[in-house]
């Protein structure tokens, strides 16, 4: 049976920028973090201890996996899953629909 990827969302803002760094291909951790610091302009900075937990979570969710062989074994890659890009791809419609939402209220009109 396909698992439908909305049943996981929404993501927290920190999953759902893990998920995005991975999306150009497999990475270890420390790039996880100094990609997310650097798609964020350094406004998400995560700790190496929130990261492995999402890490965790992911791998559990079966969004992410560790890819092949480390040259390193200290120094684990992940990659993400074909249901974690669908997860990662329904994450950013929601947040794209919910701005859409707020972009037609008074929010985002000019004050005359």
């Amino acid at each position: 049976m396909k698992r439908d990827p909305a049943a996981l969302l929404p993501l927290s803002p920190a999953m759902f920028h893990v998920l995005v760094a991975l999306a150009d291909g497999d990475t270890h951790g420390y790039a996880i973090m100094k990609e997310v610091e650097a798609l964020t302009g350094g406004a998400v900075r995560l700790s190496t201890g929130t990261l492995y937990g999402i890490i965790k979570r992911l791998l559990s969710d079966g969004l992410i996996r560790e890819s092949g062989p480390a040259e390193d074994q200290r120094r684990r890659s992940y990659e993400l899953t074909a249901f974690g890009r669908e997860v990662a791809r329904a994450e950013a419609a929601r947040l794209e629909s919910t701005l859409a939402i707020a972009k037609r209220k008074a929010l985002f009109r000019r004050q005359a």
